[in-house]
């Protein structure tokens, strides 16, 4: 059970590396990517390496549907507070 453990970190530290080196390819390689498409690629490479953080090295997946909702619930507002923030400043 420990190796089970140990293979699936270490695949998703992988996934976490080659994620971060996509969102570098996406803006050096600008001949074969424009910048709407590197900065889209950029912002979906970061959604998927923050569900696999926190879902895996901050164990969300294995915890109750109630502290998943808690967790949503919370980024949710943080959102809508910056959203709000944003339109108090201009």
């Amino acid at each position: 059970m420990a190796s089970d453990s140990v293979k699936l970190y270490t695949a998703i530290y992988v996934a976490l590396i080659v994620l971060a080196f996509a969102k570098f390819i996406f803006f050096e390689f600008d001949q074969f990517f424009t910048y709407q498409q590197a900065f889209a690629g950029t912002m979906g490479a970061a959604v998927i390496k923050s569900f696999l953080i926190v879902a895996y090295f901050q164990h969300l997946r294995w915890e109750n549907k109630s502290l998943t909702y808690l967790m949503l619930l919370s980024l949710a507002l943080v959102l809508l507070l910056m959203a709000a923030a944003t339109y108090s400043i201009t």
